[in-house]
């Protein structure tokens, strides 16, 4: 048994798309686009096998304004109660992490997509229950420590220094474009 895919919701696909490529080797396949559903994704390939599937929808979003949706979707399908709620709760979740992320944002004067290595300074990045982030082994420290370094002075934002972890890790992490936290490891 393996995992066939992991797929993350976007607002850019081309932008996370180039993001993936540039720096772990992606592989970029064609878009593929279902007008009736305005559902668009692309599949990514990396060298091992592993895809990521990018997909983007008009009104998936995780603002507040959502939650009327969210909520009219779920009373619509055959869930128990139980099932309802526990799924408004982890869209209430995620909604407050956003927003609260945001305030951070505007507090500090950063942004997802502009902030620098030193900006992050003493701003811890926001976490949240559910997913957290995807890894990518580089081979060696010196490969960790080259990306990890190309990318903060391309404008990429570094939210950890590469370093080894308590668990024996050596690690940096990064965040795509539209936030995603991902792990540079050996």
């Amino acid at each position: 048994m393996k995992i066939e895919h992991i797929a993350i919701w976007v607002k850019d696909i081309d932008k996370v798309c180039e993001f993936y490529r540039k720096y772990f080797g992606g592989v970029v396949h064609p878009i593929y686009h279902n007008p009736a559903k305005q559902f668009t994704s692309r599949f990514i390939t990396f060298e091992d096998g592993a895809r990521l599937e990018v997909m983007h929808r008009p009104d998936i979003d995780v603002g507040i304004e959502n939650v009327w949706t969210v909520t009219k979707l779920q009373s619509n399908t055959h869930r128990s109660a139980n099932e309802k709620i526990r799924a408004f709760f982890r869209f209430l979740t995620s909604a407050v992490f956003h927003v609260k992320h945001a305030i951070a944002s505007v507090a500090t004067g950063c942004s997802h997509t502009g902030m620098t290595e030193h900006e992050h300074v003493g701003h811890e990045v926001s976490q949240h229950l559910g997913f957290t982030h995807l890894s990518f082994s580089v081979g060696s420290k010196e490969e960790v420590d080259h990306l990890t370094q190309q990318m903060s002075s391309e404008g990429v934002p570094v939210v950890g220094q590469p370093r080894t972890t308590g668990d024996g890790y050596y690690e940096s992490v990064v965040l795509d474009p539209e936030g995603n936290r991902i792990e540079i490891t050996i």
